[in-house]
């Protein structure tokens, strides 16, 4: 099993190691690409388990100890009849103690919250990577027993990060190093490793997660780590569609994306893999393949470094939990570039994400976008950044507009193709939704539009329609 140069990484999210029969097809997913190349898998935990150990921290902190004691329960029958499901009887002792003890870990860290009366991010991280120990070790004893030696690996003691609790980074050479030491000699033996997604630990060992986008920025940076051949990322649909099929009945799905298609579509609001996850990959031009183990026929979608010819747009992306913060000089004399620098710092200090920007006029006034869950951290942080020009009245007051969505259309062959942002527009004012700002950038990648919210899912249809971006078309 030596040829290396052809590793390849895959990742299973919560719905597709939900239940005994989901992981039973991981399994053989695995099973099926181990006959041709060394695997290795990161698996998250079974679908809502992370959710129910976040509740029982909850719970603890508050010493709601009767509430902590039935999630605990809950957490252990769901695993252990996942075992005895599985594996044949001569097994389920030795499995089950091994669930046990995991549960028993996580059951001490909730002991430690309840008498803290309060949840130390440090903990938490030790404890939400719970659920991915548990789902690891049932897929490694399940394939073993299949005839295909497997063997559970704790993240922490690969992925080295800094110390940024709830979202870590990775420092990749620690963690190349620690891959060669930890994963090789299991990969070079035969073994394939199943490791937790989600979490890792800093030099020093002190648990930590790595924040959105958790499980498949593992299996990135673990397939950076060991110089994969290819990723691919199983999930719940085909792959990276034109549109939300909700939204857009004949969305297509994307034979192929590039990298920065694919970022920008998740940075846009679409459900596909975060900007973050994707960085360890570029680099080492890494091809990535989404994929869903529901639908094993379905080709999936292929990120790569580059494409093919793809003229115009290749997807149309929505989001709608959005609000629009605008800000004004009360007078022409104020320097706007000055007020635009101030913003932006004090936003980035307070952790809000600015999702368009857009200025014009002598008046230098200009609006950004912000996500709703983020807008009263930025509505804070801009007014006490700028409380002296507000108690002046060289600003106007802060306006928000809460009622708008944004709609960006990404692609890489929109650059050069003419008329395409005044089709956009015509289609969308067409259907008489309104236009609130626009912004686009100079490598004419994506084109981002601010508009009424009740008019989105019109405008996103019509954009649609008009860059011909469906089935029919495609």
């Amino acid at each position: 099993m030596s040829h290396f140069s052809d590793r390849l990484v895959m990742k299973f999210g919560g719905t597709s190691m939900g239940s005994p029969e989901r992981i039973r097809v991981a399994a053989s997913i695995c099973i099926e690409h181990q006959r041709s190349r060394p695997v290795t898998a990161v698996v998250s935990a079974m679908s809502k388990v992370t959710d129910l150990l976040l509740d029982t921290l909850k719970h603890a902190e508050s010493g709601d100890d009767a509430k902590v004691a039935a999630n605990l329960r809950l957490l252990e029958t769901r695993h252990v009849e996942t075992c005895r499901s599985l594996l044949p009887e001569s097994r389920h002792g030795e499995v089950t103690a091994g669930l046990r003890q995991i549960i028993q870990d996580f059951e001490r860290i909730a002991g430690g919250v309840a008498m803290l009366g309060e949840r130390p991010p440090r903990s938490v991280d030790e404890a939400v990577a719970v659920g991915e120990r548990l789902s690891a070790l049932l897929m490694a004893e399940y394939l073993t027993v299949q005839g295909t030696p497997a063997q559970a690996v704790n993240a922490s003691g690969v992925i080295v990060t800094d110390a940024v609790f709830g979202n870590a980074t990775p420092l990749m050479d620690h963690t190349c190093a620690r891959a060669a030491q930890v994963l090789r000699p299991l990969l070079d033996a035969g073994v394939m490793p199943i490791v937790t997604g989600f979490n890792g630990a800093t030099i020093d060992g002190r648990p930590t997660t790595l924040g959105r986008g958790g499980s498949d920025f593992s299996a990135s940076i673990l397939a950076a780590a060991l110089d994969a051949a290819e990723l691919i990322i199983w999930t719940d649909v085909d792959g990276i569609m034109s549109a939300d099929p909700r939204l857009v009945p004949d969305a297509a799905v994307l034979d192929e994306v590039t990298y920065r298609e694919a970022a920008e579509l998740a940075y846009n609001g679409a459900k596909v893999l975060h900007p973050r996850t994707l960085a360890p990959l570029v680099e080492k031009k890494i091809p990535v393949w989404s994929k869903n183990s529901f639908h094993l026929e379905a080709p999936g979608t292929r990120i790569l470094p580059s494409t093919g010819n793809h003229p115009g747009a290749r997807a149309v992306t929505s989001m709608n939990n959005v609000a629009l913060v605008s800000i004004e000089p009360a007078s022409a004399e104020i320097n706007g570039a000055h007020v635009m620098a101030k913003a932006l710092d004090a936003l980035a200090r307070a952790n809000a994400e600015v999702l368009a920007f857009t200025s014009s006029s002598y008046r230098q006034s200009f609006c950004l976008l912000v996500r709703k869950d983020e807008l009263n951290r930025a509505l804070t942080a801009l007014e006490s950044t700028f409380s002296l020009e507000l108690a002046h009245g060289y600003l106007e007051p802060v306006a928000v507009d809460a009622n708008v969505g944004l709609l960006a259309i990404v692609g890489e062959g929109m650059r050069g193709t003419p008329g395409l942002a005044g089709r956009i527009f015509t289609a969308i004012s067409r259907e008489e939704v309104n236009i609130i700002a626009i912004a686009q950038g100079s490598s004419e990648l994506t084109i981002s539009i601010v508009v009424a919210r009740d008019g989105l899912e019109k405008a996103v249809r019509a954009v649609h329609q008009e860059c011909a971006l469906g089935r029919e078309a495609g």
